[in-house]
């Protein structure tokens, strides 16, 4: 009835030749719930209404989810299949004829064929994104090992939520990215944040955030960065890029020093507690202070607070998971919740903010090199045996195991991989160390990209299938909390594209594999597939269904049987997902960054985002209000840093790493350390800082290091100061 109540009064204030479709944004993994406004005259979507119902967001939204109806209709989209004619123009927009959805078809399946014929089924590759519905992310995994029989499919979740999904795993035998539903967070008693610009990257949280305080609670975040949600913290831990697993350590120690840890729960609900508390008596104030950069009394006040809070939820985001050490920095930073017995109980566990919209749902079923639907193993037999039989392939059928997603770009280069499907990313902007990825690219016999827009990535393809975009198709997404929702379709397709589910149906039933997928006709078919073969997997999808979502407002997963309505908290039984039902403590020796500045390369490269982009930009850098609002990628430097180079504000300088250098202008800012700069990723070409990033590897989630290398500033001429 609240649902109506609220339909109606915006109903009431819309024009008669309008309608509205509820749905959620395309952007982060918040998946703000939203209202498209219709023209019924055009069927053309035309604007955006808050919903006020959703409730994540309570109708507040960002200036990315105001805007993002803008990108159905752009004038960038693509209208038709385009077929590259001249090779020589690989990397630019250049060369490039329109083609008929049965050429471009019948070229792509011809092509593969023959690669496969001449060197295996392995010499094809498919890497996808998570800014996907659930149907497209388990249909791609399928389409990848089914319809190709390729092992090597990765994803750019890699890039962004695999730390946190490798350091759940092993801490709590499940990887959700959150214990508690988000209508938590405001009623906790301390937020201890950690590597996140949630004021930026989710600015709807910012309400909830804020009322812990306005409530008497308090805001703890340790950023390397005075960021606004670090400004307004009651401590801020300024620690060093690269140092979180030094801090995460520190704040166990004095946990377990001043007497703020719940023994009975460590000895009934964990394993590992006597090896920890062992490894971290080393980390005393003095040695993290001395690592991290932190002031001595900082840290032991922010483990007094988060100590004596009765509840506290510990969370974090890219700026401790982009590291190579992400999966230790996740696990060492949830060491906090498990040694107090913070975690299983309403209003205090662990979460991340998931970065993109579908970040937790694209990595549950398939698009992982070593995962299969439910979140099932790649290297358990068993499991390979419960897909293969849901699939109705033999089990020798099923490909192995494949590399992570920057070990791809290295295959491509050696030429073990000669051929690319791509879809819903561009890593020609958002890999590590560019110049080798791009380099790879370029090196392939044969690609297709999958977009919506001609990205700096499709300008590699060989074939580019134009896509719709999230408000022309339906199907779910599973938001940041664990809540499986529904996208709606609002628009049909635009011109001649083609949703993702369609394309990849088609060409596994040009290349012979057809019987595995011509019962799936719709994203309805695709999700009670996936429910049937997530079923009795940790992410059981099974219970889920079209109209639960609807009468529930989502549904949370794990839900197993059709009368579950889901768990929007875990662990309430004190039951974790590890055989013996205990969650892990994980004893964690520090190492630093992979990288660490020396007198070449003084400085300390960080990267973030900002609250007028999303990832590579492709979509954003479109929106005339989005792009005018930042329309460049500025280098953070500090004042006392700034002097010692000679640089002024607005100076353009060359920031340079060991992998490659660009050319940014000086935004001189005291809220970042004095060793630390900062570059925002969303920007192509030659501006992107991907260019300079470390590729050094999690050993456990193949994530880069992002978030930390060695950098040099190197001033220019005078007249590269602007006018005006």
């Amino acid at each position: 009835m609240q649902k109506d109540k609220f339909f109606k009064v915006i109903e009431n204030k819309i024009h008669p030749n309008e309608k509205l479709v509820g749905t959620h944004c395309s952007y982060c993994g918040m998946q703000c719930g939203m209202y498209l406004r219709v023209d019924t005259t055009t069927n053309k979507i035309i604007g955006v209404e808050p919903r006020y119902d959703f409730p994540v967001n309570l109708g507040k939204m960002c200036p990315k989810g105001v805007t993002a109806y803008q990108q159905v209709n752009h004038p960038d989209r693509i209208e038709r299949p385009l077929i590259r004619e001249d090779a020589s123009l690989k990397g630019t927009s250049e060369g490039f004829r329109e083609a008929t959805w049965e050429e471009a078809l019948g070229l792509i399946v011809s092509r593969f064929k023959e690669m496969q014929n001449a060197y295996g089924k392995d010499t094809l590759s498919v890497y996808s994104g998570v800014s996907m519905t659930n149907e497209k992310c388990y249909l791609t995994g399928k389409f990848a090992r089914v319809g190709l029989q390729t092992r090597y499919i990765d994803y750019n979740g890699r890039f962004c939520m695999s730390s946190a999904a490798a350091g759940f795993n092993r801490s709590f035998g499940i990887d959700r990215g959150s214990t508690v539903p988000w209508t938590d967070l405001h009623q906790t008693d301390c937020l201890f944040i950690a590597g996140s610009n949630a004021s930026e990257c989710h600015p709807t949280s910012m309400f909830r955030i804020w009322e812990v305080q306005n409530r008497g609670g308090y805001l703890i975040v340790a950023d390397p960065r005075e960021t606004p949600l670090a400004r307004r913290a009651d401590i801020h831990l300024d620690l060093r890029p690269g140092t979180d697993l030094a801090l995460a350590n520190g704040m166990v120690h004095l946990l377990i020093k001043n007497g703020h840890i719940d023994e009975h729960f460590i000895q009934n609900h964990t394993n590992g507690f006597e090896e920890t508390k062992e490894l971290v008596a080393s980390f005393t104030p003095e040695y993290v202070s001395e690592v991290t950069g932190i002031d001595v009394e900082k840290l032991i006040r922010a483990a007094d607070i988060y100590g004596r809070s009765p509840e506290a939820i510990v969370m974090f985001c890219r700026g401790v998971e982009q590291q190579s050490k992400g999966t230790d920095n996740v696990s060492a930073y949830t060491n906090m919740a498990l040694v107090t017995g913070k975690i299983g109980r309403p209003k205090s566990g662990v979460a991340t903010f998931t970065g993109q919209g579908n970040g937790q749902g694209g990595r549950e079923h398939g698009q992982k090199a070593d995962q299969l639907p439910g979140y099932r193993k790649m290297d358990n037999p068993e499991h390979v045996r419960e897909i293969a039989c849901a699939w109705g392939i033999p089990v020798e059928e099923m490909p192995q195991k494949g590399v992570s997603a920057y070990e791809m770009f290295q295959l491509m280069k050696d030429k073990t991989i000669r051929g690319l499907y791509l879809l819903c990313s561009n890593p020609a902007v958002s890999a590590p160390n560019l110049n080798h990825v791009r380099e790879s690219l370029k090196s392939l016999d044969f690609m297709v990209c999958c977009d919506f827009y001609l990205s700096e990535s499709a300008e590699y393809a060989d074939v580019v299938l134009p896509v719709t975009t999230w408000a022309e198709d339906d199907g779910t997404t599973t938001n940041l909390e664990g809540r499986v929702i529904r996208h709606r379709q609002a628009q049909e397709w635009y011109a001649e594209s083609k949703p993702d589910w369609w394309i990849q149906i088609e060409i596994a039933k040009r290349m012979g594999r057809g019987e595995y997928f011509e019962h799936l006709k719709s994203p309805l078919d695709i999700f009670n597939e996936l429910r049937q073969v997530s079923k009795g997997g940790v992410a059981d999808y099974y219970g889920v269904t079209y109209e639960k979502i609807e009468q529930q407002n989502g549904v949370f997963w794990p839900c197993r049987t059709e009368d579950d309505e889901g768990q929007p908290h875990l662990f309430l039984d004190k039951k974790f997902y590890h055989p013996d039902g205990k969650a892990k403590i994980c004893a964690l020796p520090y190492r630093p960054p992979a990288e660490e500045p020396d007198e070449e390369y003084p400085l300390r490269l960080t990267t973030g985002r900002v609250v007028f982009h999303y990832l590579s930009g492709n979509q954003t850098r479109r929106i005339p209000f989005l792009k005018a609002m930042y329309p460049d990628p500025l280098l953070e430097v500090h004042p006392q840093t700034a002097r010692r180079y000679g640089i002024e504000h607005d100076e353009l300088v060359t920031l340079k790493t060991r992998r490659g250098e660009a050319q940014y202008r000086v935004k001189i800012i005291e809220a970042i350390r004095e060793d630390t700069v900062c570059v925002p990723y969303h920007w192509g070409k030659e501006e992107s800082i991907n260019l300079l990033t470390n590729p050094a590897l999690d050993p456990y989630s193949k994530m880069p290091e992002f978030k930390a290398c060695a950098a040099q500033i190197i001033k220019q001429k005078q007249d590269g100061v602007r006018n005006g």
